[in-house]
């Protein structure tokens, strides 16, 4: 899929990635309203919303986790992001050092790949798309790498009565790359679950919550930290799950 210039996007769109740069340059994250990024991304051409979010139903159990939890399902792929273009890349583990990730780092994790008709859905594209351009938009020309390295996850977090569910069981963290990108997918009668942003200093700058479709973060990885608080049923008898849609570029 080619890449949407800026200058091509409707005026309205165009004043919305100026502002959402302008917002990251100033602190570092940003937090995006769903219908305000619904209406950003149908300019790289998102459609079938119900069946991309669908998909979070066949994600397989995350069997990496080093406190023994079993709350967290998830599906992985990679992209290279280059010339104009998005190219899935050949399935490979996710690594994180324990740097980053103190918990669960330090080890290559499998995860099931994401299912090629969501890998290369509308929806998936225009959010690759929208995130290439952003990055685009927010390095220097002098320090753009000739491919950015993309990793998609799609991730379940599974809460019980008596057992939270733990977004981030790593606890607040930068992930090792260069932009984040957070996006709802459902939540489905669970309670808490808030994105707090904290500086260099451990101090907060920042919260908000992830509540409805398409409500998303964006964080730049180099300035900030990030986690999101556990969630719990509120009916302890009915399912209760928090899906987003987590995307990562970094220089490859």
């Amino acid at each position: 899929m080619p890449l949407q210039r800026s200058q091509s996007l409707p005026p309205a769109e165009a004043q919305r990635l100026d502002d959402m740069v302008a917002t990251l340059q100033a602190r570092g994250f940003a937090f995006e309203r769903g219908p305000d990024m619904r209406s950003f991304l149908k300019s790289f051409g998102f459609e079938d919303w119900e069946r991309f979010a669908e998909s979070w139903n066949r994600l397989g159990l995350d069997r990496y986790m080093a406190d023994g939890g079993r709350y967290r399902k998830r599906r992985y792929a990679t992209y290279a992001l280059a010339g104009g273009r998005i190219d899935r890349k050949r399935h490979q583990p996710h690594y994180q050092s324990r740097d980053y990730n103190l918990l669960n780092g330090g080890i290559e994790r499998w995860f099931g790949p994401i299912e090629d008709a969501i890998a290369s859905h509308p929806v998936m594209l225009s959010i690759l798309n929208a995130a290439h351009l952003l990055a685009l938009r927010m390095t220097p020309a002098s320090t753009q790498p000739d491919s950015w390295h993309a990793e998609v996850h799609q991730f379940r977090i599974e809460a019980q009565a008596g057992s939270q569910g733990r977004p981030t069981p790593e606890g607040m963290h930068r992930d090792g790359v260069d932009w984040v990108f957070v996006l709802m997918v459902s939540r489905e009668n669970v309670a808490s679950g808030v994105t707090t942003i904290h500086d260099d200093h451990r101090q907060e700058v920042g919260s908000f919550t992830l509540e409805s479709p398409l409500d998303t973060a964006l964080v730049d990885d180099h300035r900030v930290y990030h986690g999101v608080t556990p969630v719990e049923p509120i009916d302890p008898a009915r399912p209760a799950y928090r899906d987003v849609l987590v995307v990562t570029l970094r220089h490859a």
